[in-house]
């Protein structure tokens, strides 16, 4: 297959992603700190953010311009990756340390792509932050993830745990979200 070339109706040129036909286990997580300026780490990035254009300004239609932020680059963020046994990107997550908020982080911009969706992937995504978040997380004792829930993607982060904070529905990148955390402990 070749790679996605789909036109944009932002005005953006056709994304140039090379396409997933399958999911070749072991799947390995990695993380990196957005700060982290390692050119070393140039290729992780690209895989993520390969991920990211792919499902979420592709398959989404999420302006790019909204996709891509200075979060991203920032000390307090950390990117998960999952990879196939074949170096394939499957999956990224980005976690949102909150030095302002001890005790609270953020969980966002999961996704996975179209093939390795239905394989459990995402829910270790999920796993995987939420290790990252004990591991970075500057307090002690309990740790509250917060993110911003695709409607869609509510019953999926209810399975992982997560309840809705206040029910309040509101549009982001002209997506229905609603907001839902879960609280972890330190064993």
């Amino acid at each position: 297959m070749p790679p996605t070339t789909a036109p944009h109706p932002t005005g953006h040129p056709p994304l140039r992603i090379e396409s997933l036909r399958a999911v070749v286990a072991p799947i390995d997580f990695a993380t990196v700190r957005g700060d982290d300026a390692d050119p070393a780490l140039d290729e992780f990035r690209r895989a993520v953010a390969d991920v990211r254009l792919e499902v979420f300004v592709d398959e989404q239609r999420v302006p790019l311009a909204l996709e891509i932020d200075a979060r991203d680059f920032a000390a307090t963020t950390i990117h998960v990756l999952a990879r196939g046994a074949d170096g394939a990107p499957l999956g990224t997550a980005r976690l949102l340390l909150e030095p302002d908020h001890p005790g609270q982080v953020h969980l966002g911009r999961l996704a996975v792509r179209r093939a390795a969706r239905g394989t459990g992937l995402g829910a270790r995504l999920v796993a995987a932050v939420e290790q990252a978040a004990l591991q970075n997380a500057a307090v002690q004792g309990a740790v509250t993830v917060v993110l911003s829930a695709q409607e869609q993607a509510m019953d999926f982060y209810r399975r992982c745990g997560y309840h809705v904070i206040t029910g309040e529905r509101y549009l982001d990148a002209g997506i229905w979200h609603q907001d839902m955390a879960r609280t972890l402990h330190r064993s």
